[in-house]
């Protein structure tokens, strides 16, 4: 951790300006942008100091939204995705307008309610040079495509890859009402090979050990 410069005292908290919402190193916080036109910046406070006149400010670690990367938003970004970047900060405290949570992927997709202040990282990204970490991760469907986890995806029961139903030529609609379901490679095969059970929708992280139809990108 970096020494504190004279004149300076480090803090254990911050209660933001007009609430009751105390902040501590660690926590993750919405910053409000010089444009007011733009979403709140979120950012993870790793130091929180004040000095001789009582200002206080807060070393922050960037999160950065896809739009805000060198790569741009894909298809496969989640409207809450968030990349933690190796770009740090100086912010005066009283920029913070709230808490938030960055969960991770996986806790992310097992939440039953995503609220406005629940947000998701799975890649970090480092701002110079637009590289990720990491820079492979599984891919699903026809169209190799990491898992969004905004879009409904349907299990093939023979391969147990992963589809999107505009994929296989289906309305998401007509995917909820499915009982059994074979992908196009799979679809030649004996029905009396097919589940009994009611197919599951979208994969869970919890799931993603190897599939032989899964590919790395």
């Amino acid at each position: 951790m970096a020494k504190t410069r004279p004149g300076r005292k480090d803090l254990d908290s911050y209660t933001i300006k007009g609430t009751n919402k105390v902040v501590r190193a660690g926590d993750c916080v919405l910053m409000r942008p010089s444009d007011t036109d733009k979403p709140s910046y979120v950012a993870r406070v790793e130091k929180i100091e004040a000095d001789n006149r009582n200002n206080v400010k807060v070393r922050v670690r960037w999160y950065y939204r896809p739009e805000e990367s060198l790569g741009g938003r894909r298809q496969f970004h989640g409207a809450k995705e968030l990349f933690l970047s190796d770009h740090y900060d100086v912010q005066s405290a009283h920029t913070i307008e709230g808490k938030c949570t960055v969960h991770s992927f996986k806790n992310y997709t097992k939440l039953e309610n995503v609220g406005a202040e629940d947000y998701f990282c799975r890649f970090e990204y480092k701002a110079a040079t637009g590289g990720f970490t990491p820079d492979r991760v599984a891919v699903y469907c026809k169209c190799e495509m990491p898992y969004n986890p905004d879009d409904l995806m349907v299990q093939c029961e023979s391969c147990k890859d992963w589809f999107h139903p505009a994929c296989m030529g289906m309305t998401i609609e007509q995917a909820k009402k499915l009982e059994h379901f074979l992908c196009s490679d799979c679809s030649s095969e004996d029905d009396a090979k097919k589940s009994n059970s009611m197919i599951p929708l979208s994969p869970q992280p919890a799931d993603t050990k190897a599939e032989p139809k899964r590919r790395k990108r």
